[in-house]
């Protein structure tokens, strides 16, 4: 079965071109303007969206992000709301890949099956589930995988040789390289090493390899679309959308474009970058 993860990939590669794939928190600041900021977002080159889901012990996440959670929860953010979200996402792009991204527990607590089918329904393509490990994949992935959703793993740099087929067995959609260990927003990716990480996970796998963690500059972003198949920018967006927010932490009129006028600097550098030969 082809999500809309794998059309988006396929048309990339007959470009000759790497994704530029976006991460928001949904719900941050609050609900309308999340939904606004993610309507935005194809518009201003994202290929793909990766959508956060608000979770109060994100253990992978850096501070700009955890706070990022923290304001949509406070704002009254649930995981029914992020589906909601991608709903009303939905009746205006239909073709746009959109991944939730977060932790097992919201889903654990929603119950799987009926979280799987109201993610189809509502127009989820794939799922990032950063601390369910490949032990674990009859709780989620597997039943992920025959709903038609795409559940997409990390790999690391210290994930080796020997643990990657463990690790790409039951993904699918495309594989996320974490650049750095560690959090999110920590350091900054190394483009050499990134490019040696990707040609060892490409002997392991024919799927696309997006790197994220450590890309917060057009620059960046064009350095690693030429090594890899795809970049991912969510903290550089996040921090954008943080710093047009008024004292009290409250959506303002420059809210939304200033999340995509980021994005589309960004997408710009992804697009200027020359495609490493297959």
């Amino acid at each position: 079965m082809t999500t809309r993860i794998d059309t988006r990939f396929a048309e990339l590669k007959k470009q000759g071109r790497s994704a530029f794939v976006t991460y928001v928190m949904a719900g941050d600041p609050d609900l309308t303007t999340s939904l606004n900021i993610v309507k935005a977002l194809p518009k201003a080159g994202a290929d793909v969206i990766e959508l956060g889901i608000p979770f109060t012990d994100p253990m992978a996440d850096g501070p700009s992000i955890q706070a990022a959670g923290l304001r949509a929860l406070k704002a009254g953010m649930t995981l029914k709301k992020t589906l909601e979200l991608v709903r009303d996402f939905r009746k205006d792009d239909n073709v746009t890949p959109l991944v939730l991204m977060g932790y097992y527990n919201p889903i654990y607590i929603y119950g799987v099956d009926k979280f799987l089918a109201d993610a189809k329904t509502a127009g989820v393509d794939g799922l990032i589930i950063v601390d369910l490990p490949p032990e674990e994949d009859d709780e989620l992935c597997i039943p992920a995988l025959k709903a038609g959703l795409n559940f997409i793993r990390l790999a690391t740099p210290t994930t080796d040789d020997k643990r990657l087929p463990a690790v790409l067995a039951n993904t699918s959609g495309f594989v996320y390289y974490v650049s750095i260990a560690g959090i999110t927003g920590a350091a900054a990716a190394d483009a050499n090493a990134v490019g040696e990480a990707v040609a060892r996970i490409k002997r392991h796998t024919k799927l696309p390899i997006c790197v994220g963690f450590g890309i917060r500059t057009p620059e960046a972003a064009r350095a690693i679309a030429e090594k890899a198949d795809g970049s991912v920018v969510g903290t550089a967006l996040v921090d954008a959308l943080k710093n047009s927010l008024d004292a009290e932490g409250r959506a303002t009129a420059k809210t939304v474009n200033a999340v995509a006028e980021l994005t589309a600097a960004l997408a710009q550098g992804v697009k200027g970058a020359k495609q490493a030969a297959e």
